[in-house]
């Protein structure tokens, strides 16, 4: 997995580097890392004035070298993956002052595609979903129909490189507009947590 970190200190440094002419809109982000047109990336975004880091999925539209003597700067022009605008639209709200006083997180995000098998604890039935985004505290689970809210379930994720599955209890704890669920990882101990933290560094170097 590309992932491009970009500090952003200002509303206007924002503007400077947002792509008004790419469809879904997009970013410039300097980077040394050479990468070709098509590659995916995940871009990092840190800010004082976000409340976490926002981790987005993004397709490499160009990439340039660094010019010293033009004083050009090495990096990358991405586009916002097209499942990604509601991220896109909530650090542009933030940078131009519409939402302020943003409840933060412990952990940040990582946006993945990861087919996951679920079932709720009331049933011994499992049903196919995907993992969109995943830390160690929770997930964004991608289903046919909305899970009830305050339910227990159990998901079944195989790690890259791994052949039999972990699975993670959690509760569903919100819905999003977009149909998805938010799910609360619930474990009882050190190691579950341990595995959490492995499985999300899996993913990372995958």
């Amino acid at each position: 997995m590309n992932i491009l970190k970009l500090r952003i200190k200002s509303a206007d440094e924002w503007g400077e580097l947002y792509q008004t002419d790419l469809p879904n809109g997009g970013l410039f982000v300097p980077t040394t890392t050479e990468l070709e047109a098509g590659d995916t990336a995940v871009v990092e975004l840190a800010s004082p004035q976000l409340p976490n880091k926002v981790m987005i999925r993004t397709v490499v539209r160009s990439w340039r070298p660094a010019l010293p003597r033009l004083r050009v700067r090495a990096g990358a022009v991405v586009e916002f993956d097209g499942e990604e605008i509601t991220k896109r639209d909530f650090v542009a709200d933030v940078f131009s002052g519409k939402r302020g006083d943003i409840a933060r997180r412990r952990q940040s995000r990582l946006p993945v595609s990861i087919a996951v098998r679920f079932r709720m604890t009331s049933s011994a039935a499992y049903q196919d979903g995907a993992i969109s985004e995943i830390s160690v505290g929770g997930a964004m689970l991608n289903t046919q129909t909305p899970l009830p809210l305050e339910s227990d379930i159990i998901l079944e994720v195989v790690p890259p490189g791994g052949a039999a599955p972990l699975s993670i209890s959690g509760k569903v704890s919100y819905h999003v507009p977009t149909g998805a669920t938010g799910v609360k990882f619930m474990y009882r101990d050190g190691d579950g947590s341990r595995r959490l933290r492995e499985l999300v560094r899996r993913l990372r170097a995958s």
